[in-house]
């Protein structure tokens, strides 16, 4: 698995969520930093984009040693970034590629639309399925849009698919009954939905987690279809696990299947474990408390 993303040092999305879910569905992760967020889990404060040669250089080194069976373009910072990846993904264009994108609204203005557009020019046409929220993604693709109804999953993939995008799963789409809804489109039919309960929490990190465990299924070959199903309930078990670090955002915990829930507390002896107990070594600091 190659992936495409920024540092985020809140442990919430970029690189962090691509590992661990990569990781997750037991794909090796060939990680290429495309830049480093200033961030916590409550908002991005700034980005800073490496430079396109250094990205260029991460990705060719690796991939003269190691060849991806699927790859995943995150959040690479800027115009030059994106030609430079759409350069690498021309040299592979047998394999997937998922390509994600995230709210950027937080960006200023004229980066945000030289990225969208060279986004549209040089990955799109490159990409198997595009990820995103339904909001992201209609502002993106129908900036035009006048009906009081929001553009549905078709049309939203219509218009991806004029960018040479075959299939689009948008996420986020709202019921009556409080339900959340995400569908796996193209043009011309609905291919696969999912429907989960809302949580009350925000999360950061949750569209990174989707579409990189969704990378890594299609990499394992799994059927698109089942592949989204299946990227989606796991998704779902992150956020049901989630935990909020800081004072912000809730994050997905990724590693929800690594929980054992049958452990006693930890100021609970397990009357079956003979392990002796540990001995602290004289000087060495330990932790007051665990996280």
């Amino acid at each position: 698995m190659l992936t495409f993303n920024a540092n985020d040092p809140s442990g919430a999305g970029g690189l962090s969520a691509d590992i661990t879910a990569m990781s997750s569905a037991s794909c090796h992760v060939l990680a290429v930093a495309t830049g480093c967020y200033v961030r916590d889990t409550r908002t991005i404060h700034q980005h800073v984009a490496l430079d396109d040669e250094l990205i260029d250089d991460q990705a060719r080194c690796v991939l003269e040693d190691i060849t991806p069976l699927a790859i995943k373009v995150g959040f690479v910072g800027n115009a030059d970034n994106l030609a430079t990846v759409a350069g690498l993904l021309s040299d592979y264009a047998h394999i997937p590629v998922v390509c994600y994108l995230p709210d950027l609204t937080w960006l200023d203005e004229v980066e945000r639309e030289n990225y969208l557009d060279a986004l549209a020019e040089l990955v799109l046409p490159q990409t198997s399925v595009l990820v995103g929220n339904h909001h992201t993604l209609s502002r993106w693709l129908l900036p035009d849009w006048s009906d009081d109804r929001g553009p549905n999953a078709r049309e939203i993939a219509a218009a991806a698919a004029e960018h040479g995008v075959p299939f689009t799963l948008a996420t986020g789409f709202n019921t009556p009954d409080q339900h959340l809804e995400s569908h796996l489109a193209s043009p011309e039919t609905l291919l696969a939905s999912a429907r989960f309960e809302r949580f009350e929490a925000t999360f950061s990190g949750a569209g990174d987690t989707l579409s990189a465990v969704l990378c890594a299924l299609l990499a394992s070959e799994t059927d698109l279809q089942a592949a989204c199903a299946e990227a989606l309930g796991y998704l779902d078990q992150c956020l049901a696990a989630g935990f909020q670090p800081g004072m912000g955002h809730a994050v997905p915990n990724r590693l929800f299947w690594a929980l054992d829930e049958d452990a006693p507390p930890d100021n609970e002896a397990d009357p079956d474990d003979s392990t002796p107990p540990a001995q602290q070594l004289e000087g060495f600091p330990t932790p007051s408390r665990t996280h």
